[in-house]
């Protein structure tokens, strides 16, 4: 890249929802203003304040909706006065929203409008039931098919990529690979006091697993809702730097993490894949970013992938090369995405055990790479090796439609 880019200042809230033990849903609860602030000041905190900060961006998915909020830009003077009269803008890309943010500061730094850009996401969608829930969140796909969809949209979408990959490649062998995926995201989530899974205490996580099987006439008809991630509330807050704004903020390179390349690429929204048993537009971008990086996937030392759901996690693996084509369950299955693994994933849980807030999902992946390769993540953090020294981010918007991908390097 024509300038060097840097991340630092990481910052994550809780990830509300069910199976966080402070959370009750006929109680009130922090809205969309208590995120803002305190994921915003978080990452403020660190770096000496507001007034060192260039302009805002935001990624958000449906505020409009779960919030009945639009114009989220007039949000940033709110978490710090420092931020009047400064630039702040939204951006959009359903669950993408937040890989939207991290790109939109990211060209804001390589344009040199900004040499601290304060990138944030955020969503607080626990503000209705979970069916009604179901359909603001189908407007991540094309709305028109809304109706020939299943009443739960998105578990529908990928129950019908599971269901094509257990008759592709097998069920058992399909179902084994997801049931360590999911045993995985508890595992990891249970390091991380901010994590919707945090309080996890199931002694025996595969024979939950076994015994809670997909059901069509109660759910979908191939996944389980231990396949799935949840609903959840939080933000996530990280500032993205140019050298002069990293100095301008008083942070060492070693604190920081470099931005080495990006990948972004949509599909046809309007389209439906082409094939339900690939991630096509994750292949993409993913190889994109390290191509723009100059790096092969042999010198990445742990990645974040955008796992809505467990069959989303198994596919990564094959759209990123980890694994042949039908072969991703059973390389998930032998422990290789483990956080003891030869390729460590969500070392945080994941959208599955962390939570998934929406607009907040891309941020808080490019949170947890900067505290793993800078050694801040704490009991989740995992030993780095020497000669795959870098990490990706991957996060997906929609049904494989829009995707950012990111690598980084320890600065």
């Amino acid at each position: 890249m024509r300038r060097k880019i840097y991340m630092t200042a990481g910052y994550n809230t809780v990830s509300m929802g069910t199976g966080r033990r402070e959370f009750h849903p006929k109680k009130p609860r922090p809205g969309l203003e208590h995120y803002f602030k305190e994921a915003g000041k978080g990452t403020l905190d660190q770096i000496g304040g507001a007034k060192n900060v260039d302009e805002t961006s935001i990624g958000n998915f449906m505020a409009a909706r779960f919030n009945k909020q639009a114009n989220l830009p007039g949000f940033a003077p709110m978490i710090d006065e420092g931020l009047r009269w400064k630039p702040a803008t939204s951006v959009e890309g359903a669950c993408g929203s937040g890989g939207l943010s991290l790109i939109s500061g990211i060209k804001s730094i390589l344009a040199e409008t900004a040499d601290v850009a304060l990138v944030m996401g955020i969503e607080v969608q626990n503000t209705v039931k979970a069916i009604y829930g179901a359909d603001i969140l189908a407007g991540a796909g094309w709305y028109q098919n809304r109706k020939n969809g299943h009443a739960y949209f998105f578990p529908g979408q990928f129950s019908d990529r599971a269901g094509a990959y257990y008759e592709k490649y097998g069920m058992e062998k399909a179902r084994a690979g997801m049931k360590r995926w999911f045993r995985n995201a508890m595992e990891n989530a249970r390091l991380d006091p901010t994590a919707q899974e945090h309080h996890n205490t199931t002694p025996d996580l595969d024979a939950l697993y076994d015994k809670l099987k997909p059901n069509g006439a109660a759910f979908v008809d191939n996944l389980s809702v231990l396949d799935c991630s949840k609903v959840s509330d939080g933000a996530s807050a990280i500032a993205v730097c140019s050298e002069e704004g990293l100095a301008r903020i008083g942070i060492d390179k070693k604190d920081a993490v470099e931005v080495m390349g990006f990948g972004h690429v949509i599909r046809d929204i309007t389209s439906d894949p082409n094939d339900l048993t690939e991630l096509e537009t994750i292949k993409k971008a993913a190889h994109q970013a390290m191509e723009n990086a100059g790096v092969t996937i042999d010198q990445i030392g742990t990645i974040e992938t955008h796992d809505c759901f467990s069959i989303a996690g198994v596919l990564a693996t094959e759209a990123l090369g980890l694994a042949a084509k039908g072969e991703g369950a059973d390389y998930v299955a032998a422990g290789n995405t483990a956080r003891d693994g030869v390729m460590p994933m969500n070392t945080t849980g994941g959208l599955i055990g962390w939570g998934h807030p929406t607009g907040a999902t891309g941020v808080h992946q490019a949170v947890t790479i900067w505290q793993q390769l800078t050694g801040k993540a704490g009991k989740a953090q995992i030993q780095m090796s020497d000669n795959k020294p870098y990490g990706m981010s991957i996060n997906m918007g929609g049904d494989d439609v829009t995707v950012v991908a990111v690598v980084y390097k320890r600065g």
